[in-house]
């Protein structure tokens, strides 16, 4: 039921994209993903063409120029436009030649047809009929139907013969197992049968635990697959080979609600079921992370580190949530009644919510974790909320106290004229704006435009480059003052250039001056004047953060370094996914972040190592970047991503919390190289030796965690820098890094 590929044979989305199996049920190649392509396994003859296997799956889309080939030397590669070749299995002996089945699995033989490799061996959220899932091994749901990067939830097959579903960020716990089979200590493996029945097995083969009712034989010859889909919840589909229509029917499902997975909303949501579907929904004082997504979960909708009062007035209030229970984990428990309950919580600040029952009072700290509405709950969740937010005058959903019409029409009211005050304000500001850009009629067109200067102009401005600012790995920069005297500029004389041409060069000029964002060094200007090449940007006042950290005479203090962290990360997640053109740094080190008069960081040298386009994967040729902050990628050969930044930006980090360089070659020998003993520390539990001064221990564990991710050896294993934003943000869970 196969049809045989022999070496020498290659896939192209261009010419061939894919391979059918003998029946043409299934197909094995290039399917869209974004604006390129994945390889993966679809069903091919059904109108609904569902994705049942994906290679790897958190890597970023592959252009139109890739090529699939089973080399003549009997490996499996895809080859990228450049010539760089990457292995796609892990076959521990050549393939003599690959065959598509009609059971789904994609295989590889070697001379004496054996397999040598099979997709079967290596699920990703999808296990179909005569593919088992054995200890050790599990599935991962997508992050959605369309997206097949791996998910929120895993599905294991314990070495202790317990099959388990946990949410995949947090530690694989007992409290936090959202369904299980109970086969602990017996089960050997999970199976899905021609006829749709699922069952485990133990290590001799017999059936010991029915998952599904007991089916007959179909004469209908259905397709089934069990898939751990986005949502969390496992389930086993059913498709008819003689059906046209899409659907596919559910024939069963592990868990009995949709708000049954843990974490399926976020930190601080809470999940309820409405006309049958999960839907998150933020508690009263919270509002969504992004309205487009509310699994990421809320936040705060104003924020404030004390609860004072003002004038006599008290910042916080309280509502309360019926019916809704969190994951419990308090920090202080008493025995009073609701009311004391509520006046304790309202006067003590680290109290964020108390979960009431039973003249039970369990005082929480921020973020609340796993909330779902469960009917038969009769405990109270009382919130502290933040007076004049907009949820502290609404009802949600008839659960929460009504506050009096007095303080609804107050709030009102001062809303109206704190917006009436921000037109005004913002109108005298884009007047001003302009007629300031009109006096200073140095050429600039107002936003996105870029200044041509000429050699001269750049000369008489630097005073003939006589103030140098600093030195970087692509030219000198100068400091300036424009010809009216008002502005301060930096101007950077570019000595290594990648793009050659003068039409390249302009429009790599035009790219980076439409990157506007506030942790972005601005560029405001440019010279092409025969050999000459400079960059003009806004002045930093503060300097590089290297010299910010380890030269200024007041250290950042431990809030202030977290928060540079913080703007070093939006920075790059915008060069990553939010810019016109996508744009890998490449080389992220402390020089090349600036600081400006009110101690924010912004990134410089954006762009000048060439674009990431959707065409390459490996944006340029030989090693760039920094000593002890360039990616273990660029001395291994391997495709240059995004994750290269993402790993600059983890050695970034713990040099700015630890406050030290990343190589000090005056520091004892096991402290030297800073990665390393930060590796130590963590192993060892001592890390606040790795700390100047005296910081919460979970907060510089947290941020320890989030530097240890960013640095991992595999650059799929790096957690893409909105992961990292949401990290730092504390609106993720953060999980224990493999070293640990």
């Amino acid at each position: 039921n196969s049809s045989i590929l022999s070496l020498g044979s290659s896939l192209s989305p261009n010419t061939n994209p894919y391979w059918l199996s003998r029946s043409g049920q299934f197909a094995f190649g290039f399917y869209q993903k974004d604006d390129g392509f994945a390889i993966g396994i679809w069903l091919e003859k059904i109108q609904q063409k569902t994705v049942v296997w994906t290679a790897n799956r958190d890597n970023p889309p592959l252009s139109r120029n890739v090529t699939l080939r089973l080399t003549n030397d009997g490996r499996f590669v895809f080859e990228l436009e450049q010539g760089q070749q990457t292995v796609l299995n892990d076959a521990l002996k050549p393939a003599n030649s690959a065959s598509m089945l009609d059971t789904g699995n994609f295989v590889l033989y070697n001379s004496d047809s054996t397999i040598v490799w099979q997709t079967f061996d290596s699920p990703t959220d999808t296990i179909l009929p005569g593919q088992p899932l054995f200890k050790g091994n599990e599935l991962v749901s997508s992050i959605s139907e369309t997206n097949h990067a791996s998910g929120n939830f895993r599905l294991t097959m314990q070495e202790d013969g317990n099959l388990v579903q946990y949410p995949s960020f947090i530690p694989r716990k007992s409290e936090y197992a959202y369904w299980a089979s109970n086969t602990r200590g017996a089960g050997e493996s999970l199976s899905l049968d021609g006829n749709g029945q699922l069952f485990i097995l133990n290590s001799t083969g017999f059936n010991i635990k029915n998952l599904n009712a007991q089916r007959n034989q179909s004469y209908n010859f259905p397709l089934y697959r069990l898939t751990l889909d986005f949502d969390g919840i496992l389930r086993l589909y059913s498709h008819g080979l003689n059906q046209d229509d899409d659907d596919w029917s559910i024939e069963w499902s592990a868990s009995s609600s949709r708000c049954d997975p843990i974490g399926l909303c976020g930190l601080n949501a809470y999940c309820t079921v409405q006309e049958q579907k999960a839907v998150c929904t933020c508690p009263p004082g919270f509002d969504f992370l992004d309205r487009g997504q509310h699994n990421l979960g809320c936040t705060r909708s104003s924020r404030t580190d004390s609860c004072t009062s003002k004038n006599g007035e008290t910042v916080y209030i309280l509502q309360e949530l019926e019916s809704v229970e969190w994951e419990d984990n308090p920090y202080s428990t008493l025995s009073l009644t609701k009311t004391n309950c509520r006046e304790n919580c309202l006067k003590d600040c680290e109290c964020v919510a108390a979960l009431f029952k039973d003249e039970e009072c369990r005082k929480q700290k921020f973020p609340l974790r796993f909330g779902r509405e469960q009917r038969g709950n009769s405990g109270t969740t009382i919130i502290k909320v933040i007076f004049g937010s907009s949820e502290a005058t609404q009802v949600s959903r008839g659960r929460m106290k009504q506050l009096g019409m007095g303080v609804l029409i107050g709030s009102s009211l001062l809303l109206i004229v704190i917006a009436l005050s921000a037109f005004l304000i913002l109108r005298y500001r884009r007047w001003s704006y302009k007629n300031v850009m009109s006096e200073v009629n140095e050429g600039f067109i107002e936003d996105v435009s870029l200044r041509a200067f000429t050699y001269s102009q750049l000369e008489v401005a630097t005073n003939g480059f006589v103030e140098q600012l600093g030195r970087g790995s692509f030219g000198t920069v100068f400091k300036g003052v424009l010809s009216n005297g008002q502005r301060k500029i930096a101007v950077k004389r570019l000595e290594k250039v990648v793009a050659e041409g003068d039409v390249e060069f302009r429009n790599e000029m035009r790219s980076i001056g439409r990157t506007h964002h506030r942790n972005l060094v601005q560029l405001l200007g440019y010279c092409h004047d025969d050999s000459n090449r400079l960059l003009v940007y806004e002045y930093m006042s503060n300097g590089t953060l290297s010299n910010y950290l380890f030269k200024s005479q007041i250290k950042p203090n431990w809030e202030e370094r977290i928060k540079i962290s913080l703007n070093i990360a939006r920075g790059i997640h915008y060069l990553h996914e939010e810019c016109e053109t996508h744009i890998i740094h490449c080389d992220l080190n402390p020089n090349n972040i600036l600081m400006d008069e009110h101690g924010c960081a912004k990134i410089a040298d954006f762009g000048l190592a060439k674009l990431l386009m959707p065409d390459h994967s490996r944006t340029i040729t030989g090693i760039r970047g920094t000593r002890g902050y360039v990616a273990p990628e660029w001395h291994k050969n391997l495709p240059i991503t995004v994750k290269a930044d993402v790993y600059s930006f983890g050695v970034v980090f713990l040099v700015i919390i630890c406050c030290r360089k990343s190589i000090d070659i005056n520091a004892p020998e096991e402290e030297a190289i800073l990665v390393n003993w930060i590796y130590d520390c963590f192993k060892t539990n001592k890390i606040s030796k790795l700390v100047p001064e005296e910081v919460d221990q979970q907060s510089l564990e947290r941020m320890i965690k989030i530097g240890l991710w960013c640095i991992e050896e595999d650059p799929a294993a790096r957690p893409p820098i909105k992961r990292v934003v949401q990290m730092l943000e504390g609106t993720v869970e953060i999980p224990e890094p493999s070293c640990a």
